[in-house]
């Protein structure tokens, strides 16, 4: 990139797109195609990945693989599970994951399918400052049956069928780590596999039944991965899988929690018809992990319903995962309920759990608009009843 080009990026970088990308005649001088879409990258990076943003010898490639590229908070996470000698990615992408699992290894091997991302990656990891690397343009599966012997493999399949529309089971990604996996095995003890937050857990576990863990991240309440480990190491010794949920916060908080998929079988649930003091709701981290009966079990909650995944009780409990309401009154269901409950919370934050309606209906029904400083939960008990609970939030493990 020449130096006039360089400082168009920097002059422009928080200006409208469209609107920019139609004065190139302006800038005869200036490489616009590539303006363009560095501006682009860095815009959609500013928060993602601030790392790269912040440089600014970084070259951004087109945006399909700026938007399946991982964010700076999960990436980090996942250099957290690993360390060794050498690693190997096997799809490398844009090379956000590359570069943070490199930190925790002497080499990186990067392997990548796509020209122009191994062209990309070759010159931001130079400027990133990666001391030991390779970059192979291959597939996976050729490059898996001569690789060397690594101490961790990581893949992030690519997750969109030829029509463009995102794939989630493990079976529809390119490539199919499931075919794949007895071989990744022979060449590595540890490999570590990004899915799509849409991945039925279970599913993949069928699917790929050498799993030892699964971590589910969610970025501010957000679900954003899921990721399956195999350990050789442990794989003989404890055959049930190990669930880790972390719902990263502001500030570098993290709300964690973990279980182990029998403990949910064979966990008892303790249910009531009506709320006690404070209502408790898992992040989506642990939402998306299924550990409903556990996470009530494991903080002594009581829960609703079997289907209604909202907890109660009279005890603050500070360290919950999750948010944690100071309950203002209960209403019923009724059409008196509704009148009431529009005089009196005319604005509030709707939540809906088990509940026959969808929020706009439940707003079009009600009467009350978006917005305030009360939350109503509207859900079903355990009497097959539908209550409407009035609350305001404690802010303790805020996720806002």
């Amino acid at each position: 990139m020449d130096k006039l080009t360089q400082e168009f990026i920097q002059q422009h970088i928080n200006e409208d797109i469209l609107k920019l990308s139609l004065q190139s005649s302006k800038y005869p001088e200036v490489d616009f195609p590539l303006a363009i879409r560095q501006i682009v990258g860095k815009q959609k990076f500013r928060k993602k990945v601030p790392l790269f943003f912040a440089h600014p010898e970084i070259l951004f490639p087109v945006q399909l693989s700026i938007e399946q590229a991982s964010s700076e908070d999960t990436a980090k996470y996942k250099s957290e599970l690993v360390s060794g000698s050498a690693f190997a990615d096997l799809t490398g992408g844009f090379g956000v994951d590359f570069y943070f699992l490199s930190q925790k290894f002497g080499h990186g091997i990067y392997v990548e399918r796509d020209k122009q991302l191994c062209e990309l990656a070759n010159s931001n990891f130079k400027a990133l400052g990666i001391k030991s690397f390779e970059i192979l343009n291959q597939n996976a599966e050729d490059f898996i049956s001569g690789m060397p012997e690594v101490d961790f493999i990581y893949l992030d399949p690519h997750r969109r069928s030829d029509s463009g529309k995102k794939t989630v089971r493990i079976s529809d990604c390119e490539p199919d780590v499931s075919v794949l996996i007895e071989k990744m095995l022979e060449r590595s003890r540890k490999i570590m596999i990004k899915l799509s937050p849409m991945l039925d857990i279970m599913q993949a576990i069928a699917d790929i039944p050498q799993t030892t863990e699964i971590h589910i991240i969610a970025v501010e309440n957000e679900c954003k991965e899921v990721l399956l480990i195999i350990n050789k190491d442990t794989q003989h010794e404890d055959k049930r899988v190990h669930l880790f949920t972390s719902n990263l916060l502001k500030k570098e908080k993290r709300q964690k929690f973990d279980f182990q998929l029998d403990d949910e079988v064979h966990c008892e649930a303790i249910f009531t018809n009506y709320p006690l003091q404070y209502l408790y709701e898992p992040n989506a981290a642990i939402m998306k992990s299924g550990a409903f009966k556990t996470i009530g079990s494991r903080f002594e909650l009581k829960k609703f319903h079997p289907n209604t995944h909202i907890y109660t009780d009279n005890t603050l409990k500070a360290d919950f995962p999750g948010r944690i309401f100071s309950i203002e009154e209960v209403k019923g269901n009724t059409k008196n309920d509704f009148k009431l409950l529009k005089q009196k919370y005319p604005k509030a934050n709707i939540s809906l759990r088990n509940y026959p309606l969808s929020v706009e209906e439940y707003k079009k029904k009600s009467g009350i608009k978006d917005g305030g400083d009360f939350y109503i939960h509207a859900l079903k008990a355990n009497d097959n009843n539908f209550l409407n609970i009035i609350s305001h939030r404690v802010n303790i493990n805020s996720s806002d």
